[in-house]
């Protein structure tokens, strides 16, 4: 079954993406708990803009990945697999059972995406920069074959400090790639701290827009301005950076805005009180 990307977003529609949302969440703490190890702040706190992506506004196939006229999505941020694995596992890329494999050998859901093994992953990414300056290429090549569909990306905030990632900027704005929209997932945390204090980054849009790109600022837990902006961004004539201001470890209370949960791993009872608090709410 094809996935239509679209442009309304009714309540009926906005509940479910809320529920997926809490169920993606739940996955996160129990992919990582599981295989004690993995990234999982970053993952609570992007849930809603992939979720969003993949199950409102991106084209796609989920029976055949390679289906040529899909939009493409790649998570440049790529240690934040448990939450792009999740919602590739909740679209039927693969099935919900290998969600129990995160990080084991011989598993195709590895700690960073592996474009050749595992399903609806669009590129090998880790090395920070790396799935940014790949998506830039990716679009050029379907702009210049007069190829419709969209490319997307969200990099983390910390990965922006990379040098790479304003030279792709210059390359985005010098070939006027309309059909790229990529987002900052800007929770001002890293793995050392707060992004101001390590690599100072605002004022973050004049930036952008110095290089050319149109430049929304979002809250990225808001669904309904995740899909507004999307629909807005398609209209431009140049590249769009969406500046997403987002909760590291968003949906649980003692993981929220804190940068030791960059990559640790819970205990039994943090797991088990994590799964409580997503599924009351907070």
């Amino acid at each position: 079954m094809v996935i239509e990307g679209k442009k309304e977003l009714s309540p009926a529609n906005l509940e479910d993406l809320k529920n997926l949302c809490k169920q993606v969440r739940k996955q996160i703490i129990n992919m990582v708990y599981q295989a004690s190890s993995g990234h999982i702040g970053g993952s609570l706190g992007s849930t809603e803009l992939i979720v969003t992506l993949y199950n409102h506004l991106m084209t796609h196939h989920p029976e055949n990945p390679d289906w040529d006229k899909r939009d493409r999505f790649v998570l440049s941020k790529g240690h934040c697999t448990p939450v792009l694995y999740a919602v590739l596992a909740n679209c039927g890329y693969f099935p919900k059972e290998d969600l129990s494999t995160f990080r084991r050998p011989g598993s195709h859901l590895q700690g960073h995406p592996y474009q050749p093994k595992t399903p609806g992953v669009e590129a090998t990414t880790g090395s920070l920069g790396i799935g940014f300056s790949t998506i830039l290429g990716m679009a050029l090549t379907a702009k210049n074959r007069g190829q419709k569909h969209y490319y997307y990306v969200i990099c983390g905030d910390g990965e922006i400090q990379e040098g790479q990632i304003w030279e792709g900027a210059m390359f985005a704005n010098k070939y006027k790639l309309d059909n790229l929209i990529a987002f900052v997932d800007r929770n001002y945390l890293q793995t050392d701290g707060n992004s101001e204090d390590i690599m100072p980054l605002d004022p973050l849009a004049p930036k952008w827009e110095s290089f050319g790109w149109k430049v929304y600022e979002i809250n990225g837990h808001d669904i309904q301005e995740i899909v507004s902006t999307v629909i807005s961004a398609k209209n431009s004539d140049r590249p769009v950076m969406i500046i997403a201001n987002t909760i590291k470890g968003k949906g649980v209370s003692f993981m929220e805005n804190a940068f030791g949960w960059h990559g640790a791993v819970p205990s039994k009872e943090d797991a088990d009180k994590a799964l409580k608090e997503l599924e009351n709410g907070i």
